[in-house]
């Protein structure tokens, strides 16, 4: 899917939902160690530019390091970068792209939807019943509502 966007629209960025960086990280620490993780990563994304971001990174990466988590290390040097994308646009508008809650949003709703039909005899009634979905939330209250102050 990144490299469909990256052909269709070269200047987008990706911004990876943090949230789900956070779990891929969990995914691979004892538990009794995701508390202390997850105070380092948000001390990651707590930093007022993208610069000091990437120094605790390198904070946390030796951290980890030292705390033995290998592969803690790997992912979170591996993916770090794209949770920090945010950082390139005013910051008024970080907290709301950080995460793609909107688009979990409208997922769970067009999910719950596909579970009451059950199968669709074709692709073209799924996707049918998809468009209308996202007509119905467009339309509504829910699809109005301002998301972002675009004037900054």
């Amino acid at each position: 899917m990144l490299e469909a966007v990256g052909e269709v629209f070269p200047e987008a960025k990706y911004q990876r939902c943090t949230v789900h960086f956070y779990r891929n990280v969990f995914s691979v620490i004892p538990r009794s160690k995701v508390k202390l993780v997850a105070i380092m990563l948000n001390e990651i994304h707590a930093q007022e530019s993208k610069k000091a971001a990437r120094e605790k990174s390198k904070a946390v990466v030796e951290e980890l390091r030292s705390m033995k988590l290998k592969e803690a290390v790997k992912k979170v040097e591996d993916g770090i970068e794209e949770t920090l994308t945010y950082c390139d646009f005013p910051s008024e508008h970080w907290t709301r792209i950080r995460t793609n809650n909107v688009i979990e949003r409208l997922n769970r709703e067009i999910r719950r939807h596909i579970c009451v039909v059950g199968c669709f005899p074709d692709g073209n009634s799924a996707l049918m019943l998809v468009c209308a979905r996202l007509r119905h939330v467009a339309g509504t209250q829910w699809g109005n509502k301002k998301y972002m102050n675009m004037s900054t």
